[in-house]
């Protein structure tokens, strides 16, 4: 099963991934989100948490949808979980 603190770690590897790669930087995702750059900077570095506010205003930035944080495998367990009638 997959918790909030999986997908908040699983959003920012996304994140650091984006910004290794240079799609991204923190200074322009700190324009995108509205966010300080030293804060995105000290999440990034996990010196800082982000609240669930700002973890939204983050993937809305940078074009993720909450479903884009879960495997493959654990959406169709999920799924496999449901009943449907």
């Amino acid at each position: 099963m997959t918790g909030f603190r999986q997908l908040e770690s699983r959003l920012l590897s996304a994140l650091r991934e984006r910004i290794r790669s240079g799609e991204l930087t923190e200074r322009g995702t700190a324009r995108l989100t509205g966010l300080s750059q030293p804060h995105i900077h000290n999440v990034l570095k996990g010196k800082r948490s982000l609240s669930m506010d700002a973890a939204d205003t983050i993937l809305m930035a940078v074009h993720l949808d909450t479903v884009d944080l879960f495997r493959s495998s654990e959406l169709v367990e999920g799924l496999g979980r449901r009943s449907f009638s």
